[in-house]
């Protein structure tokens, strides 16, 4: 008897209804990634208000942090993935495993960023300009968020420890915590302490250690699923190889992002350093749209992922559909405003005659891809539910690195900025029709054979 009062009950996500559930998961991870998401574009307001060499550099920093939050989020997708599926199939020693080793990889993560951080910013500036204004702004606020990375890799991580065991309520906590502290401090540092672009930096390191100190005290005293014990420690090669098999396409896709940007920065620049500027205002706009599709992933995947462990198909599959509808449904509000009010918009960022001109280019064109990309960013997400990171590499790969870059150089050759833009829809297009094929596949190996086997058993 005291065995089975032992037991951890059902977790919710193998059998709370599915709208209810993903509702219930989504809405906290979806508010906490808008809260990010208006940070994202605040601190580039208030970096705007400098001059627009000050946001270039910001804009040019880009990659690097991308990179940084690549590291963090892929490795937190392959914890989520583990942990998840090691819960419904029950194994909840392997689930402790899953986030202790976690843990361990995201300290070994920020050693790496520090330390190049310190002693390359410099140089990654001074190779694509040579504004003195943007290479010492830009290198300023680079070291800072490098040096103290071990915010935002920490705090990513006790985030998808909370996610994945249906926690999302205090991974909402813990974002929005952080981007409010962020906003707060931002014209503190920037302007009253008289900080410039490095203050902005501080701002950003300040609320993510914020964020990770209360990832690290809810997941202590909340996060009944896990047990969280450093005694005896040590790595398991094991477990890290299955966190790295879904988190290292995941680590490499989002990665992919960053040599996007550097390269595209480098084909907008030879235009006009404003050209480069609009991209990085663009990034920080979309950022409202694509971040609620975010927080509806990360509550998407440990669903699927658990209950691919628990062998439950209908739940897969509903969770899926459904994810794809809400997510079509938010890039169309996206599509809406990047067509009809680009100007106000661009407005917040204290654009010249210039950059306004480009900027409303740019969004119209490019917002015309949106609502694919809704359905492509799910069903990426799908195939790292089910730990076949690689479907999604490959969709990343031939969208940003095999389409997106080699259409932009060549529509760069035409002399017209305006054509660049198109490589977006161009790319997004490739990106649906490798989706279409993966799922297909995926759903005839995988989940066919899953409602063969509980028609049966139910029969």
């Amino acid at each position: 008897m005291k065995e089975k009062e032992l037991q951890p009950q059902e977790n919710k996500m193998g059998v709370m209804p599915i709208p209810k559930l993903l509702m219930t998961m989504a809405v906290p991870m979806i508010i906490s990634m808008l809260v990010q998401a208006l940070y994202n574009i605040v601190d580039s307001v208030y970096v705007s208000r400098l001059s627009e060499n000050a946001l270039t550099a910001v804009s040019l920093a880009f990659p690097v942090q991308n990179l940084m939050i690549a590291v963090a989020t892929g490795t937190g997708v392959g914890i989520n993935a583990l942990l998840s599926k090691s819960l419904g199939e029950k194994r909840f020693d392997r689930a402790n495993k899953a986030a202790t080793n976690g843990i361990f990889l995201a300290a070994c993560s920020y050693v790496v960023f520090a330390v190049l951080g310190l002693s390359l910013s410099h140089f990654f500036f001074a190779v694509q300009t040579d504004i003195e204004e943007i290479v010492e702004g830009g290198t300023a606020y680079l070291t800072i968020c490098a040096a103290c990375s071990i915010g935002v890799f920490m705090q990513v991580t006790f985030e998808r420890l909370l996610q994945s065991t249906g926690n999302s309520f205090y991974a909402m906590i813990c974002q929005s915590a952080g981007a409010i502290i962020n906003i707060i401090f931002d014209p503190i540092c920037i302007f009253t302490l008289g900080m410039g672009v490095a203050g902005a930096a501080a701002a950003t390191v300040f609320g993510q250690l914020v964020g990770c100190a209360l990832g690290i005290y809810f997941n202590v005293t909340r996060n009944k699923e896990i047990q969280l014990s450093f005694r005896r420690f040590r790595p398991d090669g094991a477990v890290i190889r299955r966190i790295y098999t879904v988190g290292v396409p995941s680590i490499i896709m989002a990665s992919i992002g960053s040599v996007m940007t550097f390269c595209m920065n480098q084909i907008l620049i030879g235009f006009t350093e404003t050209a480069a500027t609009v991209f990085g205002v663009y990034f920080k706009l979309q950022s409202f749209i694509f971040m609620p599709i975010f927080g509806l992933n990360n509550a998407m995947v440990p669903i699927v992922a658990y209950n691919y462990g628990a062998r439950k198909p209908d739940r897969m599959i509903h969770t899926y559909k459904l994810a794809a509808v809400c997510a079509t449904g938010i890039m169309a509000i996206g599509v809406a405003l990047f067509e009809g009010v680009p100007e106000l918009l661009l407005g917040f960022f204290k654009p010249s005659e210039q950059m306004l001109a480009i900027g409303c280019t740019a969004l119209r064109v490019i917002g015309t891809h949106f609502l694919i990309a809704g359905v492509c960013i799910v069903s990426s997400s799908v195939f790292q539910a089910l730990g076949q990171g690689v479907q999604s590499l490959i969709i990343s790969l031939v969208r940003q690195l095999f389409v997106l870059l080699p259409a932009a150089w060549l529509l760069a050759r035409t002399g017209r900025l305006e054509l660049v833009w198109w490589a977006f829809p161009i790319a997004e297009v490739a990106s649906l029709i490798l989706c279409m094929i993966f799922l297909r596949r995926v759903y005839s190996r995988d989940i066919k054979p899953m409602l063969r086997e509980s028609g049966a058993a139910s029969k």
